[in-house]
């Protein structure tokens, strides 16, 4: 995204970042306009083109941000110092569950906006995904190839568990009648089961 030199600048950046999010996970990306974010942060419609090239490179930047936030995340999450993939498994579980909770309109465009991509910029955040997806992909991999996991397609597999897994979003909500670190723990134990794998 294009920015504004100072720190007014990247403030109303930040600003148009936080509002772009909001109303494109609220309305949707495809009827929401730019004079809307414009007034979302207190701006005519003309200076946001200050800060971004149009609605698709806004976009873009919102989806692109999360990924890269995504796999500087886990590059930076100690790992356990084992071969084992239950051991491991368990690690990425924990992880993608605390990283996305947070982040609910962030995921949710993620998932609900990729096909408003044009053909370059989702070919791009493809890319990404296909590099977070690959991390499960081989941990369910060595479990399958040791015999620690009982997976008919890994692949398949990826798909489903990070499927369920972000499916949290859908409905957690912080004081409710189970805490994250149960949830966090019944999810666990479903991924665990799924791929026959004990703790």
């Amino acid at each position: 995204m294009a920015r504004k030199s100072g720190s007014n600048g990247e403030e109303t950046a930040r600003q148009l970042r936080a509002a772009a999010l909001k109303l494109f996970s609220r309305d949707g990306y495809a009827a929401v306009s730019m004079r809307q974010i414009a007034r979302e942060i207190g701006v005519q419609a003309g200076a946001l083109y200050l800060y971004t090239a149009d609605k698709q490179t806004l976009l873009f930047d919102l989806l692109n941000r999360h990924m890269e936030d995504l796999l500087q995340a886990w590059e930076q999450t100690p790992k356990p110092d084992t071969t084992d993939p239950s051991r491991r498994l368990e690690s990425f579980v924990r992880f993608h569950i605390r990283f996305h909770l947070p982040r609910a309109d962030k995921v949710f465009i993620s998932y609900m906006e990729l096909r408003n991509l044009e053909p370059d910029n989702f070919a791009r955040i493809e890319k990404q995904r296909r590099k977070y997806e690959g991390i499960l992909q081989d941990i369910l991999a060595d479990g399958k190839a040791s015999g620690d996991f009982r997976v008919a397609d890994v692949k398949v597999a990826t798909f489903a568990i990070i499927a369920m897994l972000t499916g949290m979003n859908t409905w957690y909500r912080d004081g409710g009648r189970l805490s994250v670190d149960m949830v966090e723990q019944i999810y666990l134990d479903m991924v665990l089961s799924s791929v026959g794998a004990t703790r």
